[in-house]
């Protein structure tokens, strides 16, 4: 998984940086006062948030989450992306994109890279960033608390990894397995969707499905819901018993996963378009094939049963 379209990001804002990074802007509240935690860092002398670039091979929630983990010793579960921002280092144009992440434990600098970090009120934040363009997320980050919509729960629909081609394919179709790069597709599936923290995980039951999702449900040592409506065949033919079936895990309101196949999922996506913004439902893909296979749309849903944000991760590919 390489790519990825957010919908906190303006277009043209991400247009070929030189150097790509991820970062989080932690939060919490306390006394119903919103705090940020920033990070001081001793080489730069400067006030920021937890980030850094991005590793070969590795997908930017990855990044943001690993980096966060690294340089002040927290596993968060990312929520609402933040807007991307760019600006110039000595080797090109350099683009950073943020997620908000609720925190409820204490941070630990790494001493290396960090040496202090502090839990500050939003208008003392503005004031202590060194980068002024680092303003931006944050803003972003207080309307959306302001509005009600920084307290979110993951949604994510996912497309089953590569499988083997139909064409030599002659027993039931349901039986029909993950392909070589598709079983390391489905592995990737699982680093990526760890990012958004446990999940409650659903599957149609057809095996290609069932293979994509097994890595995520051994790494939680959690279980899979399968979900006959889902099918390419029942969907098929009972469109609105798919959409009850998305509708109804998406109505629990909490952090799940689906996964399913791609022509079952324009039910699923017209769904998520019906519940947000215009603004919010132009990133989410309008035809054919929708999503490559072991790529993902993840929505996040505010307390009301609003999506409040989209992100596209594009599938990987060997």
């Amino acid at each position: 998984m390489v790519a990825m379209c957010r919908s906190s990001d303006v277009p043209g804002t991400v247009e070929s940086p030189a150097v790509v990074a991820a970062g989080v802007l932690p939060w919490r509240l306390r006394d119903d006062e919103l705090q940020l935690l920033m990070i001081h860092r001793e080489r730069y002398d400067d006030w920021s948030w937890p980030k850094g670039k991005r590793d070969p091979g590795e997908t930017l929630p990855e990044c943001a989450v690993r980096e966060t983990r690294e340089e002040v010793g927290l596993d968060v579960a990312l929520g609402v992306p933040l807007p991307a921002i760019r600006y110039d280092v000595k080797s090109g144009p350099k683009v950073v994109y943020y997620w908000a992440a609720e925190v409820s434990a204490a941070p630990v600098p790494d001493g290396d890279e960090v040496d202090r970090c502090e839990w500050v009120s939003a208008r003392k934040a503005r004031k202590w960033l060194t980068n002024t363009s680092d303003i931006e997320p944050l803003d972003a980050l207080v309307a959306a608390h302001e509005a009600g919509t920084l307290a979110t729960t993951p949604y994510v629909v996912v497309r089953h990894a590569k499988a083997k081609p139909r064409s030599s394919w002659t027993k039931a179709e349901g039986e029909r397995p993950l392909a070589a790069t598709g079983q390391r597709q489905a592995w990737a599936v699982c680093r990526l969707l760890r990012c958004w923290g446990a999940l409650k995980l659903a599957s149609s039951p057809w095996k290609r499905c069932v293979q994509t999702m097994s890595p995520l449900v051994h790494a939680q040592d959690g279980k899979l819901k399968l979900l006959k409506n889902i099918t390419e065949a029942e969907a098929g033919r009972r469109p609105h018993k798919a959409t009850q079936s998305f509708e109804k895990l998406l109505d629990k309101r909490v952090p799940a996963a689906v996964c399913t196949h791609r022509p079952v999922l324009p039910i699923a996506i017209e769904l998520l378009r019906q519940r947000s913004t215009a603004q919010v439902a132009a990133c989410l893909p309008e035809s054919d094939p929708y999503l490559r296979p072991g790529a993902a749309i993840v929505a996040q849903q505010a307390r009301n049963g609003r999506i409040v944000s989209i992100e596209v991760v594009e599938s990987y590919d060997d």
